[in-house]
């Protein structure tokens, strides 16, 4: 499968976000990598990541909730999971009306706090989202109701030696929606262990193969560029917890 690669620029009501498309005309789904933070280490989770669910036969959106003012004067805006959450529903209303992705079923990728603006958006429009993956971070930002009356699967990859295990477990038994738990052995917070971003990267394609539903046109339409363009190892992989 033969990816193009597309810079894009998509508005959010007085913002316009960032991002990355990577499609070809026969995708399985639309994979949102959702980022609320920037800088190398994003960069390398997003890339790596991105390839592996490329790989899975999806198509790739890593885009950026913050504006670049916003990323280097505002150290609150990552915090702020209301307005992000929005971004993400302008996001997809964007992916809706451009041919080539209307017709694919959407999956979230989250780390950090993007993890709470995931859910969140989920939650309020639970017809745009077939699938979400939190790589730890702060789904519990989203909110008690959020998580409590959400209805998309919802699947946690957390390192064993994550600090912030019980606060992730206690936001994770208030899930509503169909859950799955999934520890890397020997994985901290943030993924910077040999392997780790592999295994994260494995298990966030495992449950979007799993849980999104196959492209609605059976002959999809050869890719045109959208409207609004702008110019290692393996950890142990643990079944936790699930309920189907």
């Amino acid at each position: 499968m033969k990816l193009r690669h597309t810079t894009i620029s998509i508005p959010t009501g007085t913002a316009w976000l960032e991002g990355d498309l990577c499609h070809a005309p026969d995708v399985r789904g639309l994979a949102v990598l959702l980022r609320a933070a920037g800088g190398p280490r994003a960069k390398s989770v997003e890339v790596a990541v991105g390839e592996t669910l490329q790989q899975a036969g999806f198509a790739t959106l890593v885009i950026n909730l913050l504006t670049a003012y916003e990323e280097t004067r505002d150290p609150d805006a990552r915090f702020n999971v209301p307005q992000m959450a929005s971004r993400v529903l302008a996001v997809a209303e964007w992916v809706g009306h451009q041919p080539p992705l209307a017709g694919l079923a959407v999956g979230l990728v989250a780390c950090g706090t993007a993890s709470g603006a995931a859910v969140r958006a989920a939650w309020k429009s639970p017809e745009h989202f077939a699938a979400i993956v939190c790589g730890a971070g702060r789904p519990d930002l989203a909110g008690a109701t959020p998580l409590n009356t959400l209805t998309t699967p919802v699947r946690f990859v957390v390192g064993g030696d994550d600090p912030h295990t019980p606060m992730l477990m206690n936001a994770y038994e208030h899930l509503g929606a169909p859950r799955d738990w999934q520890t890397l052995d020997g994985v901290g917070e943030h993924f910077v262990e040999p392997g780790a971003i592999g295994g994260l990267a494995r298990l966030a394609a495992d449950w979007l193969v799993l849980q999104l539903p196959p492209p609605q046109s059976a002959a999809p339409a050869p890719f045109t560029a959208p409207s609004s363009l702008a110019a290692a190892g393996s950890p142990t992989r643990n079944r936790h917890a699930s309920d189907d």
